[in-house]
């Protein structure tokens, strides 16, 4: 399992995944999970995926060779005029992978299964983000989705959904990502730290500020407490239930 967020901001687009691929008492992966093309002054790509591992990488793999020998190998990322080209581009990668691995019928093209999400801007348009589906369609974020989420979404997506505002900056939407990654990975396993970030800002044309936050990260580790202290203290601060006598 995993859990990935891309999201779309007055100020740009801002990405995070975790890099967990398998989890027991005895066996965890770690794997990135978060790719990024860039052209300068042209546009910058960042696609983040969750599902089938040999999929997922065999369609990163894909896109990189095209983008390598963008003569004889169409379309390619860098070649695209638009982001809604891209996206279409990406989701017909993905089905023509998992239509590639497909052994007998259905039970086994749900083995091979993956969902992506793909945002970016491309020179001449806006920043845009997509949510790609395994059957090869999509959908794009807008103001009454701003945001996405793949993998093992229900634990995180709460805080998201009542902390989220398109002005907050990227600093605040850092920490609210890291939010709802530390939800996420006390109520599963499956998710877990490192976590990867991308903070894209609109026209620059450039990655932005990204990294890796590490499990023992100091900042993580205030914002996890905090987090938790916050919660119990709004709970305790709530008036009890009043039983009432018989």
């Amino acid at each position: 399992m995993t859990y990935c967020v891309g999201m779309i901001l007055n100020e740009g687009l801002a990405f995070m995944s975790d890099t967990r691929t398998n989890a027991g008492l005895d066996n965890i992966s770690t794997f990135k999970k978060m790719s990024v093309w860039q052209q300068d002054g042209d546009r910058v790509i960042t696609l983040l995926s969750s599902g089938n591992l040999a999929t997922t990488q065999a369609v990163i793999s894909l896109l990189d060779e095209r983008t390598k020998s963008p003569a004889d190998r169409v379309p390619s990322l860098y070649g695209v005029p638009s982001m809604f080209q891209a996206a279409t581009m990406v989701a017909d990668t993905l089905r023509e992978v998992i239509d590639q691995h497909r052994e007998a019928g259905q039970q086994a093209d749900n083995a091979f299964r993956a969902t992506l999400i793909l945002g970016g801007q491309i020179a001449g348009g806006p920043p845009r983000l997509f949510l790609i589906y395994p059957e090869g369609n999509f959908i794009e974020a807008s103001a009454d989705t701003p945001f996405f989420q793949i993998g093992e979404t229900k634990y995180g997506r709460p805080i998201l959904v009542r902390a989220y505002h398109p002005e907050m900056s990227f600093e605040a939407a850092m920490k609210l990502m890291l939010v709802s990654f530390d939800s996420t990975v006390k109520a599963n396993l499956s998710v877990g730290a490192p976590f990867d970030f991308h903070l894209y800002r609109t026209d620059s044309f450039e990655i932005g500020h990204q990294g890796r936050i590490e499990p023992d990260d100091t900042y993580f580790q205030q914002i996890a407490l905090g987090w938790s202290d916050a919660l119990k203290n709004a709970l305790d601060s709530l008036p009890d239930f009043e039983i009432g006598q018989s």
